[in-house]
């Protein structure tokens, strides 16, 4: 497994340069795709691409086995990798759906790049604001390579929606959003944990591969298969949930990286040796004088996933559904409006799919999926060291 110090350093010395360019195709042409992680989400992915037209799966790449196999049971066809490497070698993939958890994605997605590949990368596109800067690097040395981040929302019908609602005679001045998510459990089924199988063992699981750059190790299979419990390789809630919420009003509203993040909580509920917090609060600060307030636990369900956009004039308040309701004391005259947009199913993978075949930009590009990796990763690392954080631009390092 290349580290990632290794690719980094050939990234810096100018080897990404060399990136291959992808086939070109047209607006009828079919797209092979491979799939790299073949776990719940890669599979979701798998299907979810198989199901847009024109499209063919043409190699699973997983460390272990069984997710392999079962994979390959949707696409017969395709051939099975323990190594994604090999995976990329293949000339007639065009594109790769890259499902892995986040401190592998920086690695996978800029060799896939290099392999000439169009990429959808799971969120978050990256794990650290390091890895952040050099994946926009390679993507910007592959122009004619789509990237597509998967902040699923951004091809929602609430983009249309919300936008129509964002009128400033409707909202006046925003300064705030309050946003939650909140899930809960049974007794003694904790978020996230899955049990362990007698045959995840370290002769049918490739841990080296597993760990890539993070700290060495002996074979937990735990570890391996309950990643988003562990610092090492998740920033548990923040980057599976706050990222997709972020995504959607940093697209919406352009909202640059925040200046400063403050992270509280901790593990108050599950204590299942998780080191990632099943309760916290994240205070993001924004230039553009907007805070970003958000909050989430895995006890409660109650205030379930919502956010809420605050102006002097209006609010959008976005759940399941979109609405906006003025606010009275400035517009009077102002009515509540239901967003009125339809999802389509499979909206995001097909835009990839569209914006390959299209030559154009995909709804999530990666300067968006930068913007929501920096800010995430600013919440995590105020966790760690119990202090605000702050984004220094010019350097473009969390200080």
């Amino acid at each position: 497994m290349q580290s990632r110090r290794n690719f980094i350093g050939k990234v810096a010395t100018g080897l990404a340069g060399t990136l291959a360019a992808s086939n070109v195709l047209g607006a009828s042409d079919r797209i092979r795709f491979g799939v790299i992680g073949a776990g719940a989400r890669g599979s979701e992915l798998l299907r979810e691409a198989l199901a847009c037209p024109n499209t063919e799966c043409g190699g699973i790449a997983d460390i272990y086995a069984k997710p392999r196999e079962a994979a390959q049971a949707a696409a017969p066809g395709a051939r099975v990798y323990a190594d994604y490497r090999s995976l990329l070698e293949d000339r007639s993939l065009d594109a790769v759906l890259i499902a892995t958890p986040p401190h592998l994605h920086a690695a996978q997605f800029l060799d896939s790049l290099a392999a000439g590949k169009h990429v959808y990368q799971e969120r978050p596109m990256a794990f650290t604001a390091e890895d952040a800067r050099h994946m926009r690097s390679a993507s910007e040395r592959a122009p004619n390579l789509v990237v597509q981040v998967g902040h699923q929302a951004c091809s929602s019908g609430h983009v249309t929606d919300a936008a129509g609602f964002l009128r400033p005679e409707w909202m006046g001045r925003i300064t705030g959003i309050r946003a939650h998510f909140f899930r809960n459990t049974p007794h003694g089924k904790p978020q996230w944990t899955r049990p362990v199988y007698p045959d995840m063992t370290a002769e049918n699981i490739a841990w080296e591969a597993f760990l890539g750059d993070a700290p060495k190790r002996e074979f937990d299979a735990n570890r391996y298969l309950n990643w988003r419990s562990f610092m090492d390789y998740s920033g548990g809630s923040v980057t599976e949930n706050l990222s997709a919420q972020l995504a959607f009003w940093y697209k919406l509203l352009a909202l640059e990286i925040p200046h400063a993040v403050t992270m509280t909580g901790g593990v108050y509920l599950w204590k299942d040796g998780r080191e990632v917090p099943d309760t916290m609060h994240v205070s993001l600060e924004h230039a553009e004088e907007l805070l970003f307030s958000w909050d989430s636990g895995f006890g409660n369900s109650q205030l379930g996933i919502t956010e809420d956009v605050l102006g002097t004039d209006g609010t959008i308040s976005r759940s399941q559904q979109i609405r906006y309701v003025p606010q009275k004391i400035n517009r009077p005259g102002g009515n509540e409006m239901m967003g009125t947009m339809r999802t389509e199913p499979r909206a995001h993978m097909q835009n990839f799919l569209e914006s390959i075949r299209g030559h154009q930009q995909p709804n999530c590009p990666v300067e968006l999926g930068f913007r929501v990796s920096i800010a995430c990763r600013m919440a995590t690392e105020s966790y760690r060291r119990q202090r605000t954080v702050l984004w220094d631009a010019a350097s473009e390092e969390i200080v």
